[in-house]
C-alpha cells in the first residue's frame, strides 16, 4: 500500500486543482489552481525517484552494488518542474494584471470581449 500512496497523493492533488479551476470565478483563483495541478508533477515525481534505503549518487566512496542510489535525473526534473512552475505562475499573474489593467474585471464570466 505505501507504494501506491505518493501516487494516489498526486492524482488527488491534480483533481482537486482541476476542480478548483472548473469552478473558479477570478482569474488570480485560476492562477492558483493551475498551480496546485501542477505541484502534483512534484510528488509525482518524488515517488518515481523515491528508493528506500538510497543515497546519494556520489560513487568516490561505494563500491558497486553496496547501496541503492536514487536517480539523479528524477531529482533534475523536480528541479526544473519548480523552476518552470515559478516562472508560469509569474506570466500567468502578470497576464491577469493586464486584463484587469485593461477590462476592470478579473471574473471570466465578466470579459465580454474574449467570446467568440
Amino acid at each position: 500500500m505505501m507504494s501506491v500512496l505518493p501516487y494516489l497523493i498526486a492524482g488527488w492533488i491534480f483533481l482537486v486543482g482541476c476542480y478548483g479551476l472548473a469552478t473558479s470565478r477570478h482569474l488570480v483563483h485560476a492562477v492558483g489552481c493551475l498551480t496546485v495541478c501542477q505541484s502534483s508533477t512534484y510528488v509525482l515525481l518524488l515517488a518515481v525517484g523515491y528508493r528506500d534505503g538510497g543515497t546519494a549518487p556520489v560513487f568516490s566512496d561505494l563500491k558497486p552494488g553496496s547501496r541503492p542510489l536514487v536517480d539523479p535525473v528524477v531529482q533534475a526534473l523536480a528541479l526544473t518542474d519548480v523552476v518552470v512552475g515559478a516562472t508560469v505562475t509569474a506570466l500567468l499573474l502578470a497576464l491577469v494584471v493586464q486584463v484587469a489593467k485593461r477590462h476592470g474585471t478579473v471574473d471570466p464570466d465578466a470579459l465580454s470581449e474574449l467570446r467568440g
